[in-house]
């Protein structure tokens, strides 16, 4: 006998469970992350396939190499210029607008730290986080959506936060982890906004019944471990970072592992949210396993402020514009480490060329400006030892170093404008500019600067000018001679869009352009005239390095300019690299 199906409680009258619709909500703010990451993976795909083709891509993926056969050999680019079949103008075009679109992002208000691209992933993902903990949920009565999604930040936290990332990989090079860190530390703000929310109305309505909040497990567990993140949060504020690093490093892994600890103690919903942590984390270290190699290297103590570091046999898998993490075997500060820039590039590549292995490519060269402790003890080493150095001729201060790397890299691939672009255009012009405290200073990379320059000299189809601009009327007896180097304020960006003006010929034109313009006479209207149509005809790149305040100004021009000639221009290319002060 059947009395039909039970009745079902109205909507209005359930209960919420918390343990039954929050996870739900999990799953869903993971999809939309997953899916936004899998929709720039593919916007990227095209830089990325083109990467993989010029060799790019993979750069430094299993550490630096040394080359035993002794290859790697400079050549210089054939100058005959070939005439191949022009580019389309609108394909100029449309790279010309993508060009303007991409460099709105490139704006950096004042006082940020992020430009107006990254302010729109971090305020869509705060978006996303606040909808996906509100709603539908009952936060005053049972805070427990807030520490559910607080749980879904812990993958987004540890695959944006590690060194060896895979999305690093998938966008291409020049999205390293420390052009993504910023979304390691706004996740980890929202992970903590996610466990006050849920621990301070936990809190409140514990008070409000009246109810033990120290004594049971559950209840223990999830103090100590709100206790323990907001640790990490206080210890990991930029001045902190900045002044006491070793203290703030020591802080945030021990903190995570208590962390993970009672967070699991806490809730048994948390166990599955710590496996891909682990496994982003332990990928890390073995890629840093991988990519360790101990080298011999060369100190010398340019001056009190400056000590180069020359690396030998350091031959490829390796870009240069790329960092690595060196620690120097002197004075029992073997377990410090710390992010170098590689200022040379490869021996395949590079001009530089002497009977020193590391000026002629193999092996890479560094600089550590004196700015704390371990760059101030390292020039003090430097100097001391090459002063012992000096009667035996040596030139360099004999070191072991332990090199984890390569990371980073420029986004811009600068191959195309080293050696010529398949239909026949080559770079004409390069301008570089460096803000220095000092004019002594401009002895630090002199040695460096000079062959270039010189070799582009000889060039008539090259023009490279160095403008040096110095904060500090220091010294300036002490300035070394440059060719077509000068301390001259003007506008640079303008200026280098305007046809350059050598005494011997101005640059040559790419083969797509409307025909062959050589500039003999540099105040010949005409000619130049030309040469400035050419002139709008050619891609422009632009790098920048240094303080956060440079860097911003310098993406800040770069997007005025490419907003205002962008699409005349065929594009502006930016990668900037934040150096610390």
């Amino acid at each position: 006998m059947s009395f039909g199906t039970a009745p079902t409680v109205p909507t209005a009258l359930q209960v919420y469970n918390s343990y039954l619709i929050d996870p739900e909500w999990q799953t869903k703010f993971s999809i939309i992350w997953a899916s936004c990451l899998g929709a720039a993976i593919v916007f990227a795909s095209p830089y990325l396939l083109k990467s993989i083709r010029n060799g790019r891509a993979f750069a430094g993926f299993f550490g630096i190499s040394e080359d035993f056969e002794g290859r790697g050999k400079y050549e210089s680019v054939d100058r005959t210029r070939k005439k191949t079949s022009k580019r389309s103008p609108t394909i100029r075009r449309i790279e010309g607008v993508l060009s303007v679109i991409r460099s709105v992002g490139l704006w950096s208000p004042p006082g940020l730290s992020l430009n107006f691209g990254q302010l729109f992933v971090v305020l869509a993902y705060l978006i996303i986080v606040l909808i996906c903990i509100i709603m539908g949920s009952q936060l005053v009565s049972n805070s427990n959506r807030a520490g559910f999604m607080a749980l879904a930040q812990l993958p987004v936290v540890f695959l944006f936060g590690t060194k060896n990332s895979i999305v690093s990989l998938l966008l291409g090079p020049g999205n390293g982890y420390e052009k993504l860190n910023y979304i390691h530390r706004w996740s980890g703000r929202t992970l903590f906004l996610g466990a006050v929310v849920h621990g301070s109305l936990w809190i409140r309505n514990h008070l409000q019944y009246n109810i033990q909040i120290i004594g049971a497990q559950k209840e223990t567990s999830g103090v100590a471990a709100l206790g323990v993140l907001s640790g990490i949060v206080l210890t990991s504020f930029k001045p902190v970072r900045r002044l006491f690093w070793d203290f703030f490093w020591v802080v945030h892994v021990l903190g995570y592992v208590a962390f993970f600890i009672t967070i699991c103690y806490h809730s048994i919903y948390a166990i599955p949210w710590i496996f891909p942590p682990l496994a982003f984390y332990a990928a890390d270290i073995f890629m840093r396993m991988i990519r360790v190699r101990i080298k011999d290297a060369g100190l010398t103590a340019v001056d009190s402020n400056m000590t180069v570091i020359r690396v030998s046999d350091c031959d490829s898998n390796w870009i240069a514009g790329q960092h690595v993490r060196l620690r120097v075997f002197f004075s029992g500060r073997v377990l410090e480490s710390h992010p170098l820039t590689i200022m040379n590039a490869p021996s395949d590549i590079t001009c530089l060329a002497s009977s020193s292995s590391t000026e002629s490519g193999r092996g890479i060269i560094l600089g550590a400006r004196v700015t704390g402790d371990w760059t101030r003890a390292l020039n003090t080493y430097a100097e001391m030892e090459g002063n012992a150095l000096l009667a035996k001729d040596a030139l360099w201060v004999p070191v072991q170093v332990m090199l984890d790397g390569p990371y980073g890299g420029c986004s811009i691939d600068l191959g195309e404008y080293e050696t010529g672009r398949k239909k026949g255009e080559k770079t004409r012009r390069i301008e570089f500019v460096w803000c220095l405290r000092s004019y002594g200073a401009i002895h630090w990379f002199s040695s460096l600067l000079i062959p270039i320059a010189n070799l582009v000299a000889e060039s008539p189809d090259l023009d490279l000018h160095i403008s040096i601009y110095v904060t500090c009327l220091c010294n300036p007896a002490s300035v070394p001679t440059i060719p077509n180097s000068d301390t001259g304020n003007r506008k640079i960006l303008l200026d280098l869009t305007t046809p350059p003006r050598k005494i011997a010929c101005c640059c040559a034109s790419s083969s797509n352009d409307e025909e062959d313009v050589q500039c003999t006479f540099p105040r010949d209207s005409e000619a130049c005239a030309v040469l400035a149509e050419a002139s709008t005809k050619l891609q422009w790149a632009g790098l920048g390095g240094g303080v956060a305040v440079l860097t911003r100004e310098a993406s800040n021009a770069v997007a005025k300019l490419s907003l205002l000639r962008g699409v005349e221009l065929g594009g502006v290319g930016l990668h900037t690299e934040v150096f610390s002060s």
